[in-house]
C-alpha cells in the first residue's frame, strides 16, 4: 500500500491533465480516469496554556493525513491533533497516542487525561448530567515534557475509509497496525521528527495496538523507527484470559482481584485498604482458586467448601449464589449480583458507579452505568474542540466509539490459532531488540473491562524484561482520569517516566 500527504500542488496538477482524459472518455478502450485526489484539511492555532506548573507557547494543529492503494487510489483519511511547542525543539519526546474499541476515538485521552483542554464531568462516579459541560485548562496534560500526537485510525473520530474501500484492508489487527505506524512516519517526515524521542501508548485496545504498531515499527529489516517508551493504559493484551468460555478457569482468576476491590468499595468485604484486599485476593485467586478450578468435578467437598468460604468472604458474595455458580462467578452477573439488596447494578468500565435496572430480577445488568454515565460529556467536548476552537470542518460525524470497524475487525495475527489471542509477546520481541526500550503499565483497581490482574498476568511472561516494565495502580476504574486525584497521579507518573528515559 503505497501512501502519502496529497498535496494542493498535485490536485493542481491533476486539474490539467483532466482535458486529455476527457477528450478519451468515449472510447472504451482507454482505461477510466485517476481517482480524484483529496486536498486533506489542515487547522492550526497558536495557544498558550500552563502544564505541569509551566507555561507553554504551543500549536494545536488537526490535519487529514491521506493514505492510497498502489494505484493512486485515496483509500483513507485519517484525522490527527497534535500539539507541538513553539518554537519547534526536535530534542523533545513526541508522544504519539490513541484510544481502543476497535472503533474509538481518541477523545478520552485527548479531552479527559492528556490533552491541553479537558471536559469537566464529575470526579465521583455521578452521572454527567446534561450539557453545557465545562472546557477547562487541563494542568496535567503532558506538553511540558512532551509534544502530543493524538490519532484517530480508520473508521474513528473524523477518520474514514473512502467509498468503495474494502474495510478488510484496514480493519484488523495488522491491517490497523499497519496504517497507524503509516501515520507516525508521515508525520515524523513532515515534522522533522526522526531523532526525537518517541513514546507510544494508547488505552484499552489501544495497548493492544500499541504492541501491534511497537511491531510494525521496529519488527522490519528497513525504515525502523526506534521508540524510547511504550505507554499503555488500561491493558488487554492476552485475550482469552478474560474469555469465561467453559473450561477457561483463568477468567475467572483474572477477574477475582476486580471483584474483591469492587466489594471493598462497596462496603461488602472489609479491609484496612483496597490494596490489602487486592493482594489477599491475588494471592487467594493463584494458590487455593486456581487449584480448586483445575481439579474440575475431583474437588473434595471439605476442599470446596473452604474455597467457597473464602470466595464469599473476598466477593460479598453469598456461599448459596456461589454454589449454584460452581464457583464460577461471570462478571456480568457479578454487576448484577453484588449490590442486588440495594437495587443497584455496578459498572463494568468503573465499578464504582452504580445504576438501576427495569427491574431487579435479571440475571445481568441493561447497561453500564460507568458508560452512559459520561459519553454525553465527551462527544459534546471533542467536537465543539475540533470544530469550535479549532476550525475543522466536515459533516461527518465524530465517532467516538464507531461500530464499523467492530462489525468488520480480523482478529487474527497468522500467528497461533486465532481463538488464543495474545499480543504481548510482541512487546517482549521489541524490548530484547531495542535495550533502552521501558514500558509503563497504568490500571485502575475497579475496571472490570480490562482486568489490572490480566495486565499483571501478561506482563510477567517469559520474554518480557522486567526491569524495565513499571506497573502503576489508580483508585478508579478504565478511564481512572475521571477521578481528580488520579488525573493527576497518572499525569505526574508518566511525566516521571519520560524525564527518567
Amino acid at each position: 500500500m503505497k501512501s502519502s500527504r496529497i498535496l494542493a500542488a498535485i490536485c493542481a496538477a491533476s486539474a490539467v491533465a483532466l482535458a486529455p482524459h476527457a477528450a478519451l472518455a468515449q472510447d472504451d478502450s482507454v482505461e477510466a480516469a485517476a481517482p480524484a485526489a483529496i486536498e486533506p484539511q489542515v487547522r492550526t492555532r497558536d495557544m498558550v496554556g500552563t502544564f505541569g506548573g509551566q507555561r507553554v507557547s504551543y500549536r494545536a494543529t488537526i490535519a487529514e493525513t491521506v493514505l492510497e492503494a498502489d494505484d493512486g487510489k485515496p483509500e483513507a483519511v485519517i484525522v490527527t491533533t497534535s500539539y507541538v511547542k513553539q518554537p519547534r525543539d526536535t530534542s523533545r519526546p513526541v508522544f504519539f497516542l490513541f484510544n481502543g474499541g476497535p472503533g474509538s476515538g481518541s477523545v478520552w485521552l485527548q479531552m479527559g487525561a492528556f490533552g491541553p483542554k479537558r471536559v469537566a464531568i464529575p470526579s465521583d462516579a455521578r452521572d454527567d448530567g446534561a450539557p453545557p459541560y465545562p472546557l477547562l485548562d487541563n494542568p496535567d496534560s503532558l506538553l511540558d515534557v512532551a509534544d502530543l500526537v493524538f490519532i484517530d485510525p480508520p473508521g474513528t473520530g473524523f477518520s474514514y475509509l473512502t467509498e468503495g474501500t474494502d474495510p478488510k484492508k484496514y480493519y484488523g489487527l495488522e491491517q490497523d497496525a499497519e496504517a497507524v505506524a503509516k501515520v507516525i512516519r508521515l508525520w515524523l517526515n513532515d515534522n522533522g521528527r526522526w531523532n526525537s524521542p518517541k513514546y507510544l501508548g494508547g488505552e484499552s485496545y489501544g495497548t493492544t495496538r500499541t504492541a501491534m504498531v511497537a511491531r510494525e515499527l521496529e519488527g522490519g529489516t528497513f525504515n525502523d523507527v526506534g521508540l524510547n517508551g511504550l505507554i499503555l493504559i488500561s491493558t488487554i493484551l492476552d485475550f482469552a484470559g478474560r474469555e469465561p468460555t467453559p473450561g477457561n478457569e483463568m477468567a475467572y482468576v483474572v477477574t477475582l482481584p476486580n471483584m474483591a476491590a469492587a466489594a471493598y468499595y462497596h462496603g461488602k468485604v472489609q479491609a484496612p485498604s483496597v490494596e490489602a484486599i487486592v493482594e489477599e485476593a491475588r494471592q487467594f485467586a493463584i494458590g487455593p482458586f486456581i487449584t480448586a478450578l483445575l481439579k474440575g468435578q475431583d474437588l473434595p467437598d471439605a476442599e470446596r467448601a473452604a474455597v467457597r468460604a473464602e470466595l464469599a468472604r473476598l466477593t460479598g458474595l453469598s456461599e448459596r449464589y456461589l454454589d449454584q455458580a460452581d464457583l464460577r462467578v461471570t462478571a456480568q452477573r457479578f454487576y448484577k449480583e453484588l449490590l442486588r439488596d440495594r437495587g443497584l447494578t455496578i459498572g463494568r468500565l468503573d465499578a464504582r458507579y452504580t445504576g438501576r435496572d427495569f427491574d431487579n430480577a435479571g440475571e445481568t445488568p441493561d447497561n453500564d452505568p460507568s458508560f452512559y454515565g459520561i459519553d454525553a460529556g465527551y462527544t459534546a467536548a471533542i467536537n465543539s474542540w475540533a470544530r469550535d476552537t479549532l476550525g475543522f470542518e466536515t459533516t461527518r460525524e465524530y465517532q467516538s466509539i464507531g461500530r464499523e470497524p467492530g462489525r468488520h475487525w480480523q482478529w487474527t495475527t497468522g500467528q497461533g490459532r486465532g481463538a488464543y489471542l495474545n499480543v504481548a509477546p510482541y512487546i517482549g520481541q521489541a524490548m530484547r531488540q531495542n535495550s533502552q526500550l521501558r514500558v509503563f503499565n497504568a490500571q485502575g483497581y475497579y475496571d472490570f473491562a480490562t482486568p489490572f490482574f490480566g495486565a499483571e498476568y501478561s506482563l510477567n511472561r517469559t520474554g518480557i524484561p522486567q526491569d524495565r516494565v513499571e506497573l502503576h495502580y489508580y483508585d478508579a476504574g478504565h478511564m481512572m482520569y475521571v477521578r481528580d486525584e488520579d488525573r493527576a497521579k497518572l499525569s505526574r507518573d508518566i511525566r516521571a517516566f519520560i524525564r527518567n528515559r
